[in-house]
């Protein structure tokens, strides 16, 4: 899939730092869900109250998803953050309608072959719980607290593109953000523009 049918790459405006790409935003209660998994097992976000979790917005056929798993940037996060004993969750809200869309057994596969270190993957196949969190592009990324509050949402990390050379260089928000709430620290940028192709509702 190329950058040009990728839909749009989100660009940074205060517009969109106002408005309806944070309307989910730190400090905010992190919307409770009830998604199956892609083994088929129902996952809810009330089932890990009192830990640290991620939740990561994924699709395979985009570039910007493709570029942080091939380059192992994606999954040195999720390594570090199991580690730290936080939860990671990753959310495929392509709409079952969508050509885009992946069943279980799909991602499964993709997942397993880029190494990845999530403790689910959830098939969001009605687009609900993407819709719930307002979630913008793949990757979209948000860190919830123990007591169910959003401490950080926004981008990945601060380089916008989708090529791989550039995760080796890019500040990675969420790495900098687990560090600091597991910490007991307030996280110093806790909102941030998500970039990325659109997840794909329809």
């Amino acid at each position: 899939m190329s950058l040009r049918s990728c839909a749009r790459l989100l660009p940074i405006s205060l517009a969109l730092v106002a408005g309806s790409a944070l309307a989910i935003n730190a400090g905010t209660s992190a919307p409770d869900f009830s998604v199956a998994d892609a083994n088929g097992k129902t996952v809810k976000l009330s089932d890990y109250k009192g830990k640290f979790v991620v939740l990561e917005w994924t699709n395979p056929d985009c570039p910007f998803v493709r570029a942080q798993y091939n380059a192992d940037a994606m999954q040195a996060v999720q390594k570090e953050a199991g580690a730290k004993d936080v939860v990671w969750l990753t959310v495929n809200s392509t709409n079952k309608s969508n050509g885009e869309f992946k069943s279980g057994a799909e991602m499964n596969k993709w997942m397993k072959d880029k190494g990845a270190a999530q403790n689910a993957i959830l098939i969001d196949a009605t687009s609900a719980t993407g819709r719930a969190y307002d979630a913008k592009t793949t990757p979209h990324m948000f860190v919830i607290n123990p007591a169910g509050t959003i401490v950080y949402a926004g981008a990945i990390d601060d380089k916008r593109s989708a090529r791989e050379s550039d995760r080796k260089t890019a500040n990675n928000y969420v790495r900098a953000a687990l560090n600091e709430a597991t910490a007991g620290k307030p996280v110093t940028v806790a909102n941030t523009t998500p970039y990325g192709c659109s997840v794909k509702y329809d």
